[in-house]
């Protein structure tokens, strides 16, 4: 087994470690106290192409696989959560789910722009009263002749007021039984009638990112928007947080970094009875399981991103990646705040920031407690990987590296 990485892997990390080190760590403490989001940022990811780091360049990615795609969130994580969460929602929520389930035309008037960056996106599935039971939404979509009607609102949605297209889950057939099997999901442009966002303000964490509620009354939806068949909703989104839990999963490997790193760093420096606290045992052991968390969040992201690329479907994988690295995130937060001692407790050093963000993590994309139980189904052989309808795309060079004109032999 080569756990290597080859040159265009190395050299997108890179790319991205750079892009953070100049432009994302100086200024980041100022965005989060402020409580705001860099305007800058986004138009910065997209001018580097990481908005669709793992978009074929045919729909205007750049082509790169899918391990490429968890380093880079690593990278972006390392620096702020609030740059992973761009990745997961636009690239991974969104973006991939329409390169999986879109019709052609669907990848060439929205993928295909989102890549570029020229649009952003957003995944629209959790309400005030429906998180992780899913099937509970009281947002409904239904058909009148050629549109769909679309109404309800949506809470704690990542970019809400910054995207310009939102996939949005919601019920065709309010009484169907079971209730997801009445589920489909659309593609909503936020200059529809009837489509209104706001910010939420006040958040533990993720301070310097956007969140916000979409609310959508009478939205007329045309049937082209609809992705994938109608009832194929839950499905659909599903497969959605299967690429979403792989960005947040890799995210998280870079906080606990972040944590490794900083500590290492201050614990050289930091002296007390007469010499760095580096040298004191209890901070020796904190520095080792920072760095046996690290190791094994990231051989376990290192294993999805495998799978996604050979094509097979990594369900169970994808939830114990996010489990382990996300619930490690904040141990190793918790331990970095103890090693900076009172300096941890305030935001002059980036611990206390790392702390406040790892929080989210073990909530959003299926809580800590919700994969417990599908690891505990998996090995009871309650819950077993069934295939969709629709996979996901397997990684080939040849064609996701390929502009259409070759190969249509234009």
């Amino acid at each position: 087994m080569d756990f290597s990485l080859n040159t265009e892997q190395l050299e997108a990390q890179k790319m991205v470690r750079e892009f953070c080190a100049k432009e994302v760590i100086p200024t980041i403490g100022e965005w989060d106290r402020k409580q705001e989001m860099n305007p800058a940022i986004l138009p910065r990811m997209a001018e580097l192409g990481i908005l669709g780091i793992s978009i074929p360049v045919r729909y205007g990615g750049q082509g790169f696989d899918y391990i490429t795609l968890g380093l880079v969130c690593e990278e972006l994580e390392r620096a702020d959560t609030t740059l992973r969460v761009v990745m997961s929602v636009h690239h991974g929520l969104n973006s991939q789910a329409i390169l999986q389930w879109g019709t052609e035309e669907q990848k060439q008037r929205f993928l295909a722009p989102q890549a570029r960056g020229e649009k952003y996106a957003a995944f629209c599935l959790t309400e005030p009263g429906a998180g992780s039971d899913v099937a509970s939404m009281s947002a409904t979509a239904i058909r009148k002749g050629d549109k769909y009607i679309l109404n309800g609102e949506k809470m704690w949605i990542s970019l809400a007021t910054k995207a310009h297209h939102f996939l949005v889950v919601a019920k065709h057939d309010p009484n169907a039984t079971p209730a997801h099997k009445g589920m489909s999901a659309f593609i909503v442009t936020s200059d529809m009638p009837g489509v209104t966002t706001g910010d939420i303000h006040g958040k533990l964490g993720v301070r310097a990112g956007s969140t916000g509620w979409v609310k959508f009354e009478n939205v007329e939806v045309p049937i082209e928007n609809r992705l994938g068949e109608e009832g194929e909703g839950f499905k659909i989104a599903m497969s959605c947080l299967d690429n979403g839990r792989y960005t947040v999963a890799s995210g998280a490997t870079g906080l606990i970094r972040a944590c490794l790193e900083d500590s290492v760093k201050y614990a050289q420096e930091r002296e007390t009875f007469g010499k760095p606290i580096a040298h004191h045992q209890l901070i020796k052991q904190k520095i080792a399981y920072m760095r046996q968390w690290y190791d094994t969040a990231y051989l376990l992201c290192m294993r999805v991103g495998y799978l996604k690329n050979a094509g097979i479907r990594n369900t169970r994988e994808t939830s114990l990646a996010k489990w382990y690295a996300t619930d490690h995130s904040v141990k190793a937060a918790l331990e970095a705040v103890q090693v900076f001692g009172a300096y941890g407790f305030s935001d002059e050093y980036p611990v206390e920031r790392y702390l406040r963000n790892s929080k989210g993590a073990v909530i959003y994309e299926g809580t800590s407690e919700i994969h417990q139980l599908m690891q505990a189904d998996y090995e009871f052989g309650f819950r077993e990987d069934k295939p969709l309808r629709c996979e996901a795309p397997a990684y080939d060079p040849e064609f996701w590296q390929s502009e259409p004109e070759a190969i249509a032999g234009g």
